[in-house]
């Protein structure tokens, strides 16, 4: 027995082949349309976008003087030392500190913790750090508490030198220097 396929046969498969394909294709546009809301509500809102970065005024730190900041939800310290506390800071044997990696995310790889590695610039007079105790999260004193002249964490005795060093106490490390940068000789970028 002979089959024998019809033209209308033939029509026939390509309209159910494009309703199938029609019917898919709808189905993808459909499911796309409402799953992308449930996506797009995982990226970061607008605030949080805005607050990845901040630009602080610093012309009126003086000499001697801190700045304290919140960023990210955590207080930074900026602060513009004294001749004294950079040669203080200066003047630390690396063989000396408890931490001996520079903790600063301005340097890739595993940086000494030299003062140099520390500031922002390459007289050392600006400081910037995170300031939260690397112990437990509390933040240190500072304007030259504890016995190194720098910051002091009274909670449980953490003792920091003047470059946020770590050189006495239960913390760890040093106080983490942020991604920051001079936008101009007025502004420092955090973020």
């Amino acid at each position: 027995m002979e089959n024998h396929v019809s033209h209308a046969d033939d029509h026939e498969g390509t309209r159910r082949d494009f309703l199938y394909y029609a019917t898919a294709g709808a189905g993808v546009v459909v499911t796309g349309a409402a799953v992308w809301p449930m996506i797009n509500q995982m990226n970061p809102s607008a605030d949080v976008q805005a607050a990845s970065t901040l630009r602080v005024d610093i012309s009126g730190v003086e000499v001697g003087s801190q700045l304290t900041v919140l960023f990210l939800g955590k207080p930074i310290f900026i602060r513009r030392r004294t001749e004294e506390e950079i040669e203080a800071a200066r003047q630390v044997e690396l063989a000396d500190l408890i931490d001996a990696g520079a903790e600063n995310a301005n340097i890739s790889g595993e940086a000494p913790a030299t003062d140099e590695n520390r500031t922002l610039d390459e007289n050392g007079e600006w400081l910037v750090m995170q300031g939260v105790c690397t112990h437990l999260g509390c933040v240190p004193l500072g304007d030259g508490a504890g016995d190194f002249g720098g910051w002091f964490c009274p909670c449980h005795g953490s003792h920091y030198d003047t470059a946020g060093r770590i050189r006495r106490g239960p913390a760890p490390r040093n106080l983490p220097v942020p991604v920051a940068e001079f936008a101009d000789e007025t502004t420092i970028l955090l973020g």
